[in-house]
């Protein structure tokens, strides 16, 4: 496996409030991660870098090989962990009351990925043939869209698209959804913020990510997001199942 993890500010933010980064061990196993704060500097900043500082203190203390069962308990209980963390800093810190963040963590090993996300950061899969989104946005939105109530074309444009219904840290219980799948070789995990999904059709990452992606793929990809506005946070990982190994970290 190689991978590809970048986060820019945008255009518009003063500040970064999104954190990425992919985390591998001699094992090959990697956990990539994207999250995007919530709750204005300083504040928005915190949860989501403690959120993965939080994941990879587990990630550090984790015991390879694992079972599928084993892999989706250990990513459930990082995860949980994390919102602890992030809560229990917002209400020990009065600079950091009603902070949050989104979430999306994928857990890869050679035959499967677990992923685990709260928010409306996303993970997909995507091969030569097809894309599929692995998560479902916690967000008014896209509670809309799957209702019927909403296109996803008037989704993109929808005046409450950044109301979110869940966030890791803004209350003291939370559940994350998991999805496990298994993978092939050349297929492609993508992790991203909604500052590249409110600028880019899924059938444009499809085009960008089917053939072979290198570390200019990303820039272009942020780029892209950029030259449309760039009006938030912009943060993609990248997980490439090849037989080369590779880093650009965030």
């Amino acid at each position: 496996m190689k991978w590809y993890c970048q986060t820019d500010k945008g255009k518009v933010r003063h500040y970064n409030e999104d954190a990425a980064a992919v985390l591998n061990n001699e094992k090959n196993y990697l956990l990539a991660m994207v999250a995007d704060g919530m709750g204005g500097h300083q504040a928005g900043d915190v949860a989501s870098q403690l959120t993965l500082e939080t994941l990879e203190t587990y990630w550090n203390d984790l015991q390879v090989p694992l079972e599928k069962e084993e892999a989706e308990k250990w990513l459930y209980d990082a995860v949980i962990a994390a919102n602890a963390q992030v809560f229990q800093k917002s209400q020990q810190d009065p600079s950091c009351q009603g902070m949050g963040t989104t979430v999306v963590v994928a857990l890869c090993t050679e035959s499967f990925i677990i992923v685990a996300h709260i928010g409306d950061s996303r993970a997909y899969l995507i091969n030569d043939l097809e894309y599929v989104q692995l998560t479902k946005d916690h967000s008014l939105v896209g509670e809309l869209v799957r209702s019927g109530q909403l296109s996803e074309e008037d989704a993109r444009v929808h005046p409450r698209k950044n109301v979110i219904l869940k966030a890791l840290g803004t209350e003291q219980q939370v559940e994350p959804d998991i999805h496990m799948t298994t993978w092939e070789r050349f297929d492609k995990l993508i992790l991203c913020s909604d500052g590249l999904t409110n600028k880019l059709t899924d059938e444009e990452l499809h085009q960008y990510l089917k053939e072979n992606v290198t570390e200019n793929t990303v820039k272009e990809l942020i780029q892209k997001a950029n030259d449309r506005g760039g009006e938030d946070n912009i943060s993609i990982a990248i997980v490439d199942h090849t037989k080369e190994v590779g880093d650009t970290s965030c």
